[in-house]
């Protein structure tokens, strides 16, 4: 316990899928995060994963090699945070180490509400919209979604000046049909469009990375752990 608390605090960002701009677009939305004095906030690729996680089938396929990594940065890290907008693999690395894990969906989730009355979602692919559906029903969130929609793009094709045009068209979308007072990015791959759709829409919009980092500093910061059974 000692060399625990003589070593610097960490916050471990796991991006689950192989796209390393992924996990750079990841680190720059959690850049206001970091401060003197603060926890280090170390974004990493799993090298494992697909290029992108695009389908359940994406999402289950990570989960051993997720909580392998966990299992390797337990000694050296406070909390973790899964940055994939499915939450894949959350409880399993949730009982691999005592140390807090956030999935950053839950966490985007749990902050729209308090921005909003109703949020919905933008996603990527439309089988993406359909796993959103099933995660907001097993948090009981339903009276609070206004819905999904997708812009039609794979994670590795998020990067284009384009994108953002496609954002705001669905975001749009969500608002004036839909009844959403805050957007959230349904996509890790989003982060770098935040500012620009928030902009043009005038509705808060939620980075699921910020979220989840946001929900890890906090329990670094207020020396949360997890639950004591797990292993």
């Amino acid at each position: 316990m000692a060399g625990q608390e003589a070593r610097a605090r960490r916050i471990v960002v796991v991006n689950p899928n192989s796209t390393v701009a992924v996990t750079d677009g990841i680190d720059d939305a959690v850049a206001p995060l970091r401060f003197a004095g603060g926890p280090a906030i170390d974004c990493l690729t799993l090298a494992e994963g697909p290029p992108g996680i695009e389908s359940q089938r994406d999402a289950d396929r990570v989960i051993g090699p997720l909580c392998d990594l966990v299992r390797r940065e337990d000694n050296a890290a406070d909390a973790f945070v899964v940055a994939c907008f499915g939450d894949p693999g959350l409880h399993a690395a949730r009982e691999t180490t005592a140390k807090p894990v956030f999935g950053i969906a839950e966490s985007a989730y749990r902050f729209a509400l308090t921005l909003g009355d109703r949020f919905g979602v933008i996603a990527i692919l439309s089988n993406s919209v359909a796993r959103q559906k099933r995660y907001v029903r097993q948090l009981a969130l339903q009276d609070r979604y206004a819905g999904s929609a997708a812009v039609g793009l794979g994670v590795t094709a998020l990067d284009g000046d384009a994108v953002a045009d496609r954002m705001v068209h669905v975001g749009r979308e969500l608002t004036d049909r839909h009844g959403a007072d805050v957007l959230i990015l349904g996509c890790a791959g989003m982060a770098r469009h935040r500012a620009a759709v928030e902009s043009v829409l005038g509705v808060p919009v939620v980075d699921p990375c910020q979220a989840g980092a946001a929900d890890a500093l906090a329990a670094v910061q207020f020396g949360y752990r997890q639950r004591p059974s797990a292993t």
